[in-house]
């Protein structure tokens, strides 16, 4: 029988019992905590006349552990939509388990995780969101909240006053980007406000992540500076996505004395753990097109870092070499990579279930490398995945010459797919042989036992639908339905069709039997809808209805825009507003609110609202259309007003355009710009929450059946 001993408690004890409290609620008072001797990571647990022991070699092994339990003994797990605390009356007993991880990390985030899920988020926010990695089983968090204290501190001191640091460090939606190195100075300027409290919160996260043993990331310098600054020195000019930026040479003194004057700053404010992220050009190629110019920046960077730090270790997403692949051959990131000695990088494989580097790189040149799946871009809420191929990846990683010292979750945003996420995160602990049976237990966990039966059935054929989508990326420049599309008349009828066909990658009538057998285990026991089965309804509803959307807008071009196809294809969108406003992460007003938490006054307010409608609608300006739609969402208030209404543009004038009349296309480009300045201004109209069975049972019943109806009466053409 394992035992604790209260004198000699871990020193992490204290923190994890206070996420039990937080997960089992008065039923915690029964855990104890231990400490487990070892190398690597595991623990041991027991449970025996309602009390359960735990041991284990620090805070995430022992959350692992407790998640471990609850999931084998009393089929529950904490998911991002769990409700807490769980219903648990007593702990059942359990005989001894031992467990240890794959290994050494979890890595978690991504910087535009930061602006597309957490910009606006409060302390009981990341309380749960801490809780969550904890339990599974992340050690290495990426961590910038409040990282532009750091760089107002910083250029405080090389000379910059208030109003300019404010202005290069722009809106608090978009200071990820900035952090990259991808823009200044947008949607600003920052609120004096934003930062001393952000500074608060980002030490808050920070103490709360070393209680539990974890080792954050903090963001280092990137070459980018204030126009200013690099006026008065050997700088270059580069752009992203319209945005002009400017940057240091690396032989410039003043990129080292910058990048330590920043890593000085966070470590006065925020400590360290000796791990930064950076990355100089992450979607920019370099100002130079000399082969030795990445080896000197990245020479510079680290020596910038180790003059505040001699143990410093950098951390460097890899997506550069993936994102402009043309420009990083294999003898480009050979020179970068070498001029970082091995144990001084850290890289980040950041979408290796689509586009694994690490075998084209030779595992990175010998340097430690984590393998991370990123799955989302933007944020969208597009449901899918591929999850079949993701433990085959894992494992050929894993059984490198090389293997990753870390799994990582990479996501653009949470609160997606998270089937997929779970998946993924699961490894870091446990081998998963199949896909299959993995579900079958995944079932149970992620709504306590309760129909397992049923919603095992519904999930196999989510398997077969929507999660069978090997190679899926869900991102805006590959057609994921017209929901959330820009509209324009330069998409020819076959090319529609054709996008609409290839939308449809599976047999519409089995996601329509999982849906139904999801909306009857909500309507028999409706406490289940309040927690991940809403969150399921919601995203079936989307999957459903996008095709049914696409298949619907096809009709309307067909037939040149017939009134009643027209008012059909924009009754979809009104439909699924009000079911989605069933759950509070579907709403755009939920968002809103979030952000305008934050405001002290009328001008934070204009900021922050600002903010909160750009980047899911515009990303950027009005008069660009580089980033339009990038982070789409499936939100209510966005999907019954502003998507709508752009498609209402388009129908009112797809007659005329399909006569092949002039000026169409630019007088809808005219109207739809008007219409997003209009919801810059103006926001969204508020949503009513329903209840998600019903709302569910009403889609159902409406559209379960549009598939078969549309093909007959395209048969009988």
């Amino acid at each position: 029988m394992l035992s604790d001993d209260g004198e000699h408690a871990p020193l992490w004890a204290d923190t994890v019992r206070g996420l039990a409290h937080r997960v089992l609620g008065p039923v915690a008072e029964s855990v104890r905590f231990a400490a487990l001797d070892g190398e690597g990571r595991g623990y041991a647990y027991e449970a025996k006349g309602g009390r359960l022991t735990i041991a284990a070699t620090d805070g995430v092994s022992a959350s692992v552990a407790l998640h471990h339990y609850l999931r084998e003994r009393c089929a529950m797990s904490v998911d991002w939509d769990t409700v807490l605390p769980l219903r648990l009356a007593s702990l059942p007993d359990a005989l001894p388990r031992q467990g240890s991880a794959r290994v050494r990390e979890g890595y978690y985030f991504n910087f535009c995780t930061f602006s597309y899920t957490m910009p606006y988020w409060d302390w009981a926010d990341w309380e749960r969101e801490i809780d969550w990695m904890a339990l599974h089983g992340i050690t290495m968090p990426l961590a910038v909240t409040g990282h532009e204290a750091a760089l107002y501190a910083a250029y405080s001191r090389l000379g910059l006053d208030d109003h300019r640091i404010r202005s290069f460090l722009g809106g608090p939606g978009y200071l990820p980007f900035q952090f990259m190195g991808c823009l200044d100075g947008f949607a600003g300027p920052l609120p004096s406000s934003w930062i001393e409290r952000h500074r608060e919160l980002g030490a808050r996260v920070l103490d709360r992540e070393r209680a539990l043993g974890m080792t954050p990331v903090l963001p280092a310098f990137t070459g980018h500076v204030p126009r200013e600054t690099a006026a008065a020195a050997r700088a270059g000019r580069r752009e992203w996505q319209g945005f002009e930026t400017w940057v240091l040479d690396p032989g410039d003194p003043l990129y080292e004395r910058i990048g330590a004057e920043i890593t000085r700053a966070q470590i006065e404010l925020f400590g360290t753990d000796h791990l930064y992220a950076a990355d100089p050009f992450i979607e920019m190629i370099p100002i130079d097109a000399d082969p030795a110019f990445p080896g000197a920046v990245a020479a510079a960077t680290l020596a910038g870092l180790r003059a505040a730090d001699p143990d410093a270790v950098w951390l460097m997403q890899a997506w550069p070499f993936s994102y402009q692949r043309e420009f990083w051959t294999e003898d480009r990131v050979t020179t970068f990579l070498d001029a970082i000695p091995d144990g001084r990088m850290l890289v980040a494989d950041l979408w290796a279930e689509h586009d694994p580097l690490w075998g084209r790189f030779d595992e990175f040149s010998g340097k430690p490398w984590l393998w991370c799946a990123l799955l989302n871009f933007g944020g969208r809420t597009d449901p899918g995945a591929g999850l079949r191929g993701v433990p085959s990846a894992i494992d050929a990683a894993l059984a490198a010459d090389s293997p990753p010292t870390g799994i990582g979750l990479s996501m653009e945003a949470t609160r997606n797919n998270p089937v997929f996420f779970e998946l993924v995160a699961d490894q870091i602990w446990n081998r998963v042989s199949g896909v299959d049976a993995w579900l079958d237990a995944f079932v149970p966990w992620r709504y306590g036992g309760r129909r397992t039966a049923e919603l095992r059935a519904a999930w196999h054929d989510l398997l077969d639908t929507v999660y069978g989508a090997e190679g899926l990326r869900i991102s805006p420049d590959r057609f994921k339905g017209v929901l959330t599309a820009k509209p324009s008349y330069t998409v020819g009828v076959a090319e529609l069709r054709a996008d609409v066909a290839r939308g449809l990658r599976y047999p519409p009538d089995v996601l329509a039997r999982a849906w139904e057998r999801m909306i009857e285990v909500a309507e028999r026991d409706p406490g289940l809808a309040a927690g991940p089965l809403g969150h399921d309804l919601a995203e079936i509803g989307i999957a459903y209805l996008a095709r049914v959307a696409d298949r619907f807008c096809l009709d309307v071009v067909e037939s040149a825009g017939d009134a009643a196809h027209v008012a059909r294809f924009l009754r979809v969108f009104e439909d699924l507003d009000r079911m989605l406003a069933c759950r509070p992460e579907y709403t755009f007003q939920h968002w809103e609110a979030k952000a305008v938490s934050w405001a002290t006054g009328p001008a934070d307010r204009d900021v922050l609202l600002d903010n909160a409608r750009r980047i899911i609608t515009v990303w950027g300006t009005t008069d660009s259309p580089l980033l339009d739609d990038y982070a789409g969402r499936h939100w209510a208030g966005l999907l019954g007003g502003y998507y709508r209404d752009r498609w209402e543009l388009w129908a009112r004038g797809l007659g005329r355009a399909l006569a092949g009349e002039p000026g169409t296309e630019a007088e809808l480009r005219e109207r739809l710009r008007d219409r997003a300045e209009a919801f810059l201004r103006e926001g969204a109209a508020p949503v009513t929450p329903g209840d998600p069975a019903a709302e569910s049972r009403r889609l159902f019943s409406t559209y379960a059946s549009a598939f078969t109806a549309e093909d007959e009466r395209r048969g009988a053409r």
